[in-house]
């Protein structure tokens, strides 16, 4: 008997990638979309595609969102996606045939395909980039309260051939405002579980850490062969992690408390 399938997405404000995303998966037997309380067409796009819509305010744990997700599916399996994300037809048909076979498996990695600009990145260490996203519901969930989601999984983990498309950034505009958000969270997280960082280990962070950074992701990991792209990417890569840091320092040195 084929088992069913549930995509579960978290979204906020993604009237512009929602549609393409939903229409790779339309195919599933279910679609669940935890919506941070979108101000945009996120909603009705959702609705369109006939998927169960769960309202919820993140302030910026997505595990609880995607637990949310989880708990309001109804099928065997789960496939965590994002609204950048495209299931392309050889993942459809992978993901098919585990359906069918009742895999013994409680999990797969999947691979994604990151797009920068809309150019595939082969090299900068943004590729073959491997995460867990299809696993059978009861056998994982999201731990932890940050950005960066970490998901437990109960039982042996095999992975899939075909690859998932990921195309995050339409524009540099983008990728600023995202970046700002994401590490605003992350720097709240570092304050809230972490003791006083020393001043040392702060202005390493800031001062050096960056340019080790852009060294790694442009000429170790070979970004340099993506040409153009390769360079902005690089140095883009180390500017998050600046950014990061230098909210923190800010928050713990503005004598007005700490806050990012």
């Amino acid at each position: 008997m084929k088992e069913t399938l549930s995509v579960v997405l978290i979204v906020k404000n993604e009237e512009d990638k929602l549609g393409r995303c939903l229409e790779s998966v339309k195919w599933a037997d279910e679609i669940v979309v935890v919506d941070d309380m979108s101000t945009d067409g996120t909603p009705g796009i959702a609705s369109s595609y006939g998927a169960r819509i769960i309202r919820n305010s993140s302030g910026g744990n997505f595990d609880r969102q995607r637990n949310l997700g989880i708990q309001g599916s109804t099928s065997d399996w789960i496939l965590q996606m994002d609204a950048d994300e495209i299931v392309p037809a050889e993942l459809k048909d992978e993901i098919t045939s585990i359906l069918k076979n009742n895999s013994s498996y409680a999990a797969f990695k999947l691979r994604r395909k990151n797009y920068f600009l809309g150019h595939l990145m082969r090299y900068g260490g943004w590729s073959n980039e491997y995460s867990v996203k299809l696993f059978r519901k009861g056998k994982a969930g999201y731990v932890g309260k940050s950005v960066h989601e970490t998901l437990k999984v109960e039982g042996e983990t095999g992975v899939l051939a075909a690859a998932i498309e990921h195309y995050p950034f339409r524009n540099i505009s983008e990728f600023l405002e995202r970046q700002n958000f994401y590490t605003s969270v992350e720097c709240r997280v570092m304050l809230e579980e972490k003791a006083r960082i020393p001043d040392k280990d702060i202005m390493y962070n800031i001062k050096v850490k960056p340019v080790k950074l852009f060294w790694k992701a442009y000429v170790k990991k070979q970004g340099f062969r993506e040409g153009f792209y390769g360079f902005v990417f690089s140095l883009l890569f180390a500017w998050v992690h600046y950014l990061r840091w230098v909210k923190y320092w800010e928050a713990v040195n503005n004598g007005q408390g700490a806050s990012c």
